[in-house]
């Protein structure tokens, strides 16, 4: 059993007489469809190598937020020996979290150490099966390979969710630095790049009641 990716357009759009929309909403609502319209010669070849029982992941294309939003299995293939092919796809569930191209190269975007403490699940094994998936690296194929261990932690992703809108969850970086008296200071999620309070670079601020003391007892030296 093989995993795949397919891809569909979910807002309207007119290709010779014909409205070329079908979004996670059609695909649910009829069940099982015959995937049709594919004029690209290296996704007619990946489709003949589909089998019945294949995973398919069915993605948002063409549209103003790209995702992954279900899973269908493939269901057959057509003819003997026509010029191009097609599959029929069975919806089989829809993902409780969408997925989006965004999030998937924020993430492909990031060491194993800097992913967000919110999907850390995704784990460095995860990390590497994303940043190899066809989809960022060759996106504008309608049909594409999907390895098992990418299958697996898109899965859990659409699964567990730890993000808002599709977007890619900012990180909590913490820099440390000393302070006085030696301490170790962390700095806060919205300071990063500030400059700190502490030691020779801080920010101005104002005197202290000590330091305006030491002023006049300097001023009384001079006298």
């Amino acid at each position: 059993m093989r995993c795949w990716l397919m891809k569909a357009e979910p807002d309207s759009r007119i290709v010779k007489g014909k409205d070329v929309k079908f979004s996670i909403d059609d695909f649910e609502a009829v069940g099982t469809t015959a995937w049709e319209g594919v004029r690209n010669f290296e996704a007619r070849n990946l489709m003949k190598e589909m089998s019945i029982g294949d995973k398919v992941l069915f993605y948002h294309s063409n549209c103003k937020n790209p995702a992954l939003m279900s899973s269908g299995v493939a269901q057959k293939t057509d003819k003997e020996a026509p010029k191009w092919f097609m599959v029929d796809v069975k919806f089989v569930s829809r993902a409780a979290h969408f997925v989006s191209l965004s999030l998937l190269r924020g993430i492909a975007g990031v060491s194993s150490l800097d992913i967000p403490e919110e999907i850390a699940y995704v784990g460095s094994d995860g990390l590497a099966a994303i940043k190899e998936m066809a989809l960022l690296n060759r996106g504008r194929l309608s049909v594409q390979r999907v390895s098992e261990a990418c299958w697996i932690v898109i899965e859990e992703m659409a699964r567990k969710g730890g993000w808002e809108d599709g977007s890619f969850p900012r990180k909590v970086r913490q820099r440390k630095r000393t302070g006085p008296g030696g301490i170790l200071n962390q700095m806060d999620p919205g300071l990063e790049g500030r400059r700190g309070t502490g030691g020779g670079r801080g920010r101005k601020r104002k005197g202290s009641d000590g330091d305006t003391i030491n002023a006049r007892r300097r001023s009384a030296r001079k006298k």
